[in-house]
């Protein structure tokens, strides 16, 4: 993605100073002040520097700029008096002709200038609700943070007719100063909603698009024009949409990408469709696919938490994990949402997408580096490697009303958007294996559910038992006290806690389950960014690691699309639960067939 040229602007990672000539290439009695400015390759700053940086390399940056400011006076002393050791003739006629940094023969690519590029994002549905909830929210975070480059606009594109001022005045009432600095907020708002203007068009429309397009260059006055679209917009317009904005609305100088939200398909036949349709219109690096999961701190966090941590990366694997638990629940159910929601199902809503992600990020084998590809390659082994679902390692319920407290709770079928015969799951339960040679054994078990007694999406690793346990007999007959548990809060409350046996202080042998916990709002008091607010940067620089690859997407829809057919063919009566509940009984037997215990039915301290 563009970069930022000003040298006041800090490099986003500690890989952004990369030496193209190493020093123990260089003659090691070369005092310092004499190396080359070519020596210190150039890499392009990102927009994600600005809000992230670190101390240590700027440092470095602020030296390399003053050495350099006096390098060709060094030099010609250097060669005119012959002070210090002698130079190899290389180097001493490489000193002479030293070039300015504005004069480099491999000048930072234009489009990271601010002068001579902007953004465009263009928000199309506009209008709806993730827009005004998720997506103008976040870009106001990024833009009061300062990761948005200098130059860049925001269009609202949807078929209600409405004006600039109309749409300031809607996405005004979702912006808060949740953000850490807090200082001229109200300031700052008022500056972003000026940069903030609305185009009405339908969605197959070339000429609206051409109309938007025109805008655009109104506003890009000239520059490098770079083009992100937001497709926050039902799946059946996608086409229509990336069709006439690739065909009227595309860049001609710049980059043009399109953010897809999900749902990416209904089974594997639609989802390739889909993507052939897509690909008719844009490159594969063009298409961005969104799963917000994947932008959650915790998520992200994970390979951190495996990869850079001793302790953990040689228990990783069948010999110590016994079981691994993906688990999401919300304690709400659809609340005359439910039109959406009928036609796709849990198990498409939450666990062919969100959790199976998850699931291959944690379960996947170290990639080559931390770009985009490497990672994503080693997604796709994990997927592919994924034993076919069974319908029997399947359970399936549905939320009935409920009265708790005096107060009624609807059941599904009482939503007025569902019909009354549906039988779409609003729970499911699954037992899931890999594999390979790491895997082998271990049953993954995801379970998802709405109106459910909390909410809450983590990861729970159960630990294998200490062979020949000296303390069995401490524990009685439940020896899964003995054993040790990880557990990664992704929401609410991000933790991340390892449950440990513990001697209780006293004089007796009393043992005790405590947790060593990282509780992040007590660990860190900076306020943790909204998902979107990390993917929409991401995009933005053209970082496509927590992006959705085709082929990826196929994987994951031949996993799940043979045992969602067969559960719809066979039109599988779900388990009905009690609102507010923990879930179908069924779940349990599922668990218990394979010697595993829920982790959530305890209380966590």
């Amino acid at each position: 993605m563009s970069a930022l040229s000003s040298p006041n602007h800090c490099c986003s990672s500690s890989s952004s100073l990369h030496s193209s000539i190493g020093f123990h290439q260089i003659h090691k009695n070369i005092p310092f002040s004499v190396i080359p400015h070519k020596i210190f390759g150039s890499k392009n700053v990102s927009f994600r520097s600005k809000c992230s940086p670190l101390p240590d390399v700027l440092l470095m940056q602020d030296v390399i700029s003053k050495f350099l400011n006096c390098l060709g006076a060094l030099a010609t002393k250097l060669v005119a008096t012959n002070e210090g050791p002698p130079l190899p003739k290389e180097l001493k006629e490489g000193l002479l002709t030293v070039n300015p940094p504005e004069e480099d023969e491999n000048p930072i690519d234009s489009d990271a200038k601010d002068a001579n590029s902007t953004v465009s994002i263009t928000i199309v549905g506009a209008s709806g609700d993730l827009a005004k909830k998720k997506i103008f929210p976040a870009l106001f975070a990024l833009y009061y943070e300062d990761c948005l480059p200098e130059h860049f606009t925001i269009f609202g594109y949807a078929r209600s007719k409405m004006t600039d001022a109309e749409l300031r005045n809607m996405v005004s009432k979702t912006l808060t100063c949740r953000i850490d600095k807090r200082e001229n907020c109200g300031e700052k708002m008022e500056q972003f909603l000026k940069r903030c203007f609305y185009h009405s068009g339908n969605y197959d429309s070339e000429e609206n698009f051409a109309e938007l397009d025109r805008k655009l260059k109104e506003h890009e006055a000239g520059r490098i024009s770079n083009r992100l679209f937001y497709l926050s917009i039902p799946p059946n317009i996608f086409v229509d949409a990336v069709k006439y904005a690739s065909l009227s609305a595309s860049s001609v100088n710049g980059w043009t990408r399109v953010i897809v939200e999900k749902p990416f398909g209904r089974d594997s036949e639609s989802s390739a469709a889909l993507t052939r349709s897509l690909k008719q219109y844009l490159e594969e690096e063009q298409i961005f696919r969104i799963d917000h999961y994947l932008g959650k701190e915790l998520v992200e966090n994970l390979s951190v938490l495996r990869f850079s941590n001793l302790i953990f990366e040689p228990l990783w694997s069948r010999k110590y994990i016994r079981n691994v638990q993906l688990i999401f629940s919300e304690d709400f159910g659809t609340e005359g949402r439910g039109g959406y929601f009928d036609h796709y199902g849990i198990i498409r809503d939450i666990m062919q997408n969100h959790l199976l992600q998850i699931l291959a990020l944690f379960a996947m084998e170290t990639p080559v580096s931390l770009d985009a590809e490497d990672i994503r390659n080693e997604k796709v082994k994990v997927l592919r490697s994924m034993r076919p679902i069974r319908v029997d390692d399947v359970v399936v319920g549905q939320y009935k009303s409920h009265t708790r407290g005096g107060q009624s709770f609807p059941g599904y079928t009482d939503d007025k958007t569902v019909p009354k015969d549906s039988l779409t799951p609003t729970f499911a339960a699954a037992a899931l294996f890999i594999d390979n040679a790491r895997w082998d054994g271990v049953p993954f078990l995801m379970k998802a559910g709405k109106a459910l007694q909390d909410k809450r999406t983590e990861i729970r690793v159960q630990f294998r038992r200490v062979p020949g346990n000296l303390y069995n007999r401490n524990f009685g007959t439940d020896l899964d006290r003995a054993t040790n548990e990880l557990v990664i809060r992704v929401q609410p409350d991000e933790a991340i806690y390892l449950k440990i046996n513990n001697k209780v202080p006293g004089l007796g042998m009393k043992l005790d389950r405590s947790n060593l916990n990282l509780l992040y709002k007590a660990r860190y008091s900076k306020e943790i960014p909204d998902a979107y607010e990390r993917l929409v940067l991401d995009a933005i620089e053209g970082e496509r690691r927590l992006f959705i690859r085709s082929d990826e997407l196929d994987a994951a829809w031949l996993l799940f699309s043979p045992v969602l057919n067969e559960i719809e063919e066979k039109k599988v009566i779900p388990e009905y639960y009690p609102y507010g509940s923990r879930g179908p009984v069924g779940a349990h037997y599922l668990a218990a067939r394979y010697n595993v215990k829920w982790g959530d039915m305890g209380v966590d301290e």
